[in-house]
């Protein structure tokens, strides 16, 4: 599975729908390793102040928490701004599905990644079903969830701006 960069992300050529098989692996995203200073600022930037985010002695000696923890609500910002940069330029991120079932602490690096599970065609468009996720180096799944891109087909049209969901047959 190739493992790049938002930058790499963001500026890469436009993934086609004609590019893409069931069964492979679209580019991961590594991110980490965390530090506190992740989770204190986004603490700080959405006003979060829930002492297991920041006081470790809290965290470890009052709720019994390994360590402080990274926000559910970082991974919310996260995996969506992934499945984002994936479609880039010209494609559009429709549905993303995830749970929490493992914590971020200061020290985790997280890949985001996804597998492609279905592709098909509607309206002159590619859809791509995906299981995704987001994994810690400890290879425990942090965020297991699903998702729908929808890409361009090649010599095909535009996928619009904004994205208007398909009516259902």
């Amino acid at each position: 599975m190739p493992v790049t960069t938002a930058d790499e992300l963001r500026t890469k050529e436009q993934l086609y729908y004609d590019d893409v098989e069931v069964g492979q692996d679209l580019p991961s995203l590594d991110i980490g390793p965390m530090t506190s200073v992740h989770a204190f600022r986004w603490s700080a930037a959405i006003e979060n102040w829930h002492k297991i985010h920041y006081d470790q002695d809290f965290s470890v000696y009052h709720d019994g928490l390994p360590n402080i923890l990274i926000q559910g609500s970082w991974k919310q910002s996260i995996m969506p701004r992934y499945l984002k940069d994936l479609c880039l330029p010209n494609g559009w991120m429709w549905k993303v599905s995830f749970q929490h079932r493992a914590m971020i602490v200061p020290g985790d690096t997280i890949t985001c990644w996804s597998k492609v599970t279905n592709k098909y065609e509607k309206d002159g468009l590619g859809y791509l079903e995906l299981d995704t996720g987001m994994r810690l180096d400890s290879g425990v799944e942090s965020c297991p969830g699903r998702a729908i891109l929808v890409l361009p087909i090649r010599g095909g049209r535009e996928v619009p701006y904004p994205f208007v969901p398909p009516k259902d047959d």
